[in-house]
């Protein structure tokens, strides 16, 4: 009987190592219709809205995907690069930043590739090309420092679906979050300190995470008590006082109560209190995107100013700067602990190509 490998898989094939990289999404184009297709994948997620599915379902389709697509197309023609998305050309330096690194040390049998939870690359069609590539353990890194359950558990579902369909699945390893993690926090600091040299420093320091409704909270969600762990972390390493900062939630949507304090209604309420002057950074976002760019440096800062704010900057996110592929690549090596990178010895691979024919494979 002859044995035939599915997929590609041949017996002589390297093993690989690999290190797949995670982000939110975006859409494909800042037009309508690809904005409806990203937002009814986003939206329908039941992670992200905890809505019991056949109301859910009216709503998103009887209305948001009727009047937010147009809406949200707009706002992105604002943001929209040359190159794309901006989430997706940072992530895919930050991909690549990592890559150079890791190869650097262990050679070219670690594979490293980004995708995304939503839109695309789709992280089917990029598991898809790492099993081809002959990975045979996978560490998986969604770059959400903080936890919750619309995020780094949302991930962990999609990469779970497409487990459940597979014959031969990787030896699995998961990040689930990294809010206090040393490297991540010093690199956040460094990059803050940075920016004041060189660009001066304001009053206060805003430090906006991504909301999320209230009640996941007191489902029991950790992201708001890891959000703050995060900003006190950050706070005491730059040395401020509780007067110095501030912890802000932002992108609030529909009519729900967020977690608070929003960060609209605390920026247009900081004048009228005596702060004429704040810098705003964003420590959950590892790469700019539209909630940074159009939202925080755009829309918040209108906000202030027209409140009667004298001084206003936005500190980039840490994107692919070298302090945060540093703490990235850290982080990766830790949670690499116990695997071996395959050396894939000519001698080996052929030697188990012979042991397989003498068995009857033809693969």
């Amino acid at each position: 009987m002859q044995y035939k490998g599915e997929n590609g898989f041949r017996h002589n094939q390297a093993e690989k190592l690999g290190i797949l990289v995670t982000n939110l999404g975006t859409p494909d184009a800042p037009t309508t219709p690809a904005l409806r297709r990203y937002l009814g994948e986003f939206l329908a997620d039941p992670r992200v809205v905890e809505v019991p599915r056949l109301l859910w379902w009216l709503i998103l389709h009887g209305v948001i995907l009727r009047i937010r697509p147009s809406r949200s197309a707009k706002a992105y023609r604002e943001v929209w690069e040359q190159q794309g998305s901006p989430l997706l050309t940072h992530t895919a330096n930050q991909c690549e930043e990592i890559r150079k690194s890791l190869h650097a040390k262990y050679g070219q049998n670690v594979v490293v590739a980004f995708a995304m939870r939503y839109g695309n690359p789709s992280i089917v069609s990029v598991l898809d090309d790492l099993q081809s590539q002959g990975v045979r353990q996978l560490l998986v890194l969604p770059l959400y420092p903080q936890y919750s359950g619309s995020t780094s558990a949302s991930t962990f579902d999609a990469i779970a679906s497409d487990f459940v369909k597979r014959r031969w699945l990787p030896d699995f390893r998961f990040i689930s979050h990294y809010p206090d993690y040393p490297p991540y926090i010093e690199a956040m600091a460094r990059h803050i300190e940075d920016y004041w040299s060189n660009n001066g420093r304001h009053e206060k320091l805003i430090l906006s995470f991504h909301g999320v409704p209230l009640k996941y909270l007191m489902r029991g969600d950790p992201y708001h008590c890891e959000c703050h762990k995060t900003s006190r972390l950050l706070a005491e390493r730059l040395g401020l006082t509780k007067d110095q900062y501030m912890t802000t939630f932002q992108s609030r949507f529909g009519r729900e109560e967020w977690l608070q304090p929003y960060t609209d209604k605390t920026l247009q309420s900081l004048p009228e209190q005596g702060v004429a002057s704040i810098d705003v950074f964003c420590p959950g976002f590892s790469s700019d995107c539209l909630e940074t760019i159009e939202e925080i440096d755009q829309e918040n800062r209108d906000y202030f100013m027209k409140a009667g704010g004298k001084a206003f900057s936005y500190i980039p996110a840490l994107n692919a700067t070298p302090g945060h592929i540093k703490a990235l690549v850290s982080l990766i090596e830790d949670n690499l602990q116990g695997w071996t990178v395959p050396d894939n010895k000519p001698e080996v691979l052929a030697a188990r190509a012979e042991r397989a024919k003498s068995l009857g494979s033809e693969v």
